[in-house]
Parts: C-alpha cells; structure tokens; sequence
C-alpha cells in the first residue's frame, strides 16, 4: 500500500493511494473525531482514489483515528480468538 500527500498544510491536507478500503475505513473514524471535512473521490477505477482532509488539526485528528481503528481491530482480533 502506497500513499502520495499531495498536499500538507496544518488544516488541509489531500492524499493519493490506490487503497479504497483504507480511506473509506479512515473517513469514518476522522468523522468520528469531529473533522471539519473528509471525503475521498476517484475519477474512474484505473485511477487513484485522492482524499482531502480539513480540520483545525488534521495529524492530531488522522492520529487519533489511526488509534481508534487499532484498539477497534485490537478487540476483534480478541473476540474472534475466544
């Protein structure tokens, strides 16, 4: 999996991957978080999925998502153990 930040500013941020089970994934849990605006697009399916991120703190908030999707996985992978 490849990711290309297209664009990297404190409040927007856009990026380019070929993963659109990781961005859809990733949308949910920033929208959890309180973003301001997340959406990806992709133009056609031979094409790169680009995603555009706006909040008053994007890394914070990409970090705590990233956090919550691993505790999320963390007790399925628990659960699923049992």
């Amino acid at each position: 999996m490849e990711m290309e930040i297209i664009k990297h500013e404190k409040t927007d941020v856009e990026v380019k991957t070929n993963d659109v089970t990781l961005v859809e994934i990733l949308r949910v849990y920033l929208n959890k978080e309180g973003v301001d605006f997340v959406a990806w697009k992709r133009e056609h399916p031979d094409r790169p999925v680009v995603m555009k991120i706006q909040s008053k703190d994007v890394r914070k908030d990409v970090s705590n998502a990233i956090k919550a999707i691993k505790k999320d996985l963390d007790l399925i992978s628990k659960s699923v153990k049992k």
